[in-house]
């Protein structure tokens, strides 16, 4: 398609590009649920700001995100990454031990195959409304 041969800056294809964005969002799952906080930073730029926007924080630069990140209290499940272009989006559940069902949506802006910008939020699942449960399917993972 035109979109998947058009060029950014840097010169490298679009299909290209999003593949190593897709890889960058892959190895920073894997670090989470390896424990390996080195590779984890190491896919973000140093100027990445990362938003919880359900709580209103925002983590800017690499010391503060280094600082709240020095150990992983959840392991995620992927369920799948989507790309498009400079964005990434993942969907997952996690895993902190707490017996709670968490699901995120984790929204990523890369620059360069690195994040730049990540925006989370965060969910537990809810029982579907009895108005909408005559024409739902339920979604069992």
């Amino acid at each position: 398609s035109d979109r998947a041969q058009s060029e950014d800056s840097s010169g490298e294809q679009g299909s290209e590009r999003e593949a190593l964005n897709r890889q960058t969002v892959e190895r920073l799952f894997e670090a989470l649920v390896a424990g390996d906080v080195a590779l984890f930073h190491s896919q973000f730029l140093e100027d990445s700001v990362i938003e919880f926007p359900q709580s209103r924080e925002r983590i800017v630069g690499g010391e503060n995100r280094r600082a709240l990140y020095r150990a992983f209290p959840g392991r995620p499940h992927v369920r799948r990454i989507v790309t498009s272009g400079l964005l990434a989006i993942a969907e997952a559940s996690v895993d902190y031990g707490d017996g709670v069902d968490w699901r995120g949506v984790f929204i990523y802006e890369l620059r360069d195959g690195k994040i730049a910008r990540a925006t989370i939020y965060w969910a537990k699942p809810f029982e579907a409304a009895e108005t909408r449960k005559a024409w739902v399917e339920r979604m069992d993972e």
